[in-house]
């Protein structure tokens, strides 16, 4: 559901956004969790698991949420959202690829794993940012 969320949010990001890096981080999500969801797609598929195919309410919200935001401030929502987001997406994925049941899940969430600390930590770069731009300007 994070994946879809991701990809959803990223595309929001592309188009919302005002900072041409904060364009960038989005297209990134969508590109690298595109990817990501179709290997876990496949593997979900190996498993006769299946995932699902639209938001949640939770995440819905979410999107509702920034797709009415415009420029500085969707950046600053979005940039602060994937911070929480990856924080929560790193930590889950650690314990997955530490203590997962299921090898192949283990090995993909390990494999998966260096991307989205990359991700959490260009989110928390570029939040601070965004955050000290905002200060600038209201001072």
């Amino acid at each position: 559901m994070d994946g879809l969320a991701e990809v959803e949010h990223g595309r929001l990001a592309a188009q919302n956004a005002a900072s041409a890096e904060v364009k960038q981080f989005g297209q990134r999500m969508v590109d690298d969790h595109s990817k990501a969801n179709d290997e876990l797609k496949s593997l979900a598929a190996q498993k006769q698991v299946t995932l699902p195919a639209e938001l949640d309410p939770k995440h819905r919200a979410m999107q509702d949420k920034l797709a009415k935001l415009k420029g500085e401030a969707f950046d600053k929502a979005y940039m602060s959202h994937m911070v929480m987001a990856h924080q929560r997406a790193v930590t889950l994925f650690q314990q997955e690829a530490k203590s997962g049941k299921d090898p192949e899940a283990k090995a993909w969430a390990a494999k998966t794993l260096p991307v989205l600390q990359e991700h959490h930590k260009s989110a928390r770069t570029l939040n601070g940012t965004k955050a000290k731009d905002t200060k600038a300007k209201e001072q």
